[in-house]
């Protein structure tokens, strides 16, 4: 069951035909806000941005719950207050990711063969593994390997380009790009065009853009141009996150200063690392 309806035409528009989950929702809301302020968030504020995408308190609740005893989140209590941040685990992980997301396109110039058994289906996916055969797979070198495989080589393509695209769903992927662009191309449009947004919505929709994107990006290989279809949305929609995440991002600031709280109160608006990140899109 989900929360309140939110009251925004446009944060509508965009919940209208993908609501996030509650659990993965609040996986963003660490990723984009926590983690470069500090990482700890007042289990208030998290119930506050959630009901701004239509996740109730009960339903935050039970997914922050669930995601401290998956080992993702590990909870204090202040005075009466609960706080909440990334375990050492999820920390590397979402530097990992945030490397990738808040950057600019990444094409890798080598692959890696692994011998790698017995793999999480959320490992293969984060790691953008396709199957080559048996317990042997292929990977982009975009970093460190999975812990606990056996590295085969590192390689590096000789000819033809597109003989890779075989090994990974580029349709799927090919879907989940377009869908992103119908989705946030009309926002896009609107703020360019001079319209504004309440700072609630700007941050809701910027957490929205960040979900949705980073669900397409980190299954994306980052083929080569020749090894992929014509028309390959992939670039487009690279633009459209740059572009309107760096749009949304002053009115989302200003939300976060007003609304959200750490263990040291207010969260700042700005931080070195999220600098950073914006001038890593620009």
């Amino acid at each position: 069951m989900r929360g309140k309806t939110p009251e925004s035409a446009k944060i509508r528009r965009l919940l209208a035909e993908a609501p996030p989950t509650s659990a993965a929702f609040i996986v963003t809301v660490y990723g984009d806000v926590a983690a470069p302020r500090g990482e700890a968030l007042w289990i208030g504020s998290l119930i506050e941005i959630c009901s701004r995408v239509g996740i109730s308190e009960n339903l935050a609740r039970t997914a922050t719950s669930r995601l401290t005893a998956a080992g993702r989140l590990e909870g204090e209590r202040i005075g009466r207050r609960s706080f909440y941040r990334l375990t050492a685990s999820a920390r590397a992980e979402f530097q990992e990711a945030a490397r990738i997301l808040y950057a600019a396109a990444v094409e890798p110039q080598r692959w890696l063969v692994l011998h790698a058994p017995g793999l999480a289906e959320d490992e293969i996916r984060r790691r953008r593994m396709a199957r080559m055969g048996g317990d042997v797979w292929i990977m982009p070198d975009l970093g460190e390997p999975p812990p606990h495989v056996d590295l085969i080589l590192r390689a590096e393509i000789a000819s033809n380009p597109a003989a890779l695209a075989g090994f990974w769903d580029l349709e799927s992927l090919r879907a989940r790009y377009a869908a992103l662009l119908t989705r946030f191309a009309p926002l896009a449009e609107e703020l360019a065009s001079g319209a504004e947004m309440r700072t609630g919505d700007a941050l809701a929709a910027r957490l929205l853009l960040v979900h949705a994107y980073r669900a397409a990006l980190l299954r994306d290989p980052c083929l080569p141009v020749e090894a992929l279809p014509p028309d390959w949305p992939g670039a487009e929609a690279r633009a459209l996150f740059r572009n309107l995440y760096k749009a949304l991002s002053p009115a989302a600031e200003a939300e976060i200063r007003r609304s959200l709280e750490g263990r040291e109160g207010p969260l700042p608006p700005v931080t070195p690392q999220t600098q950073a990140r914006l001038a890593g899109l620009a």
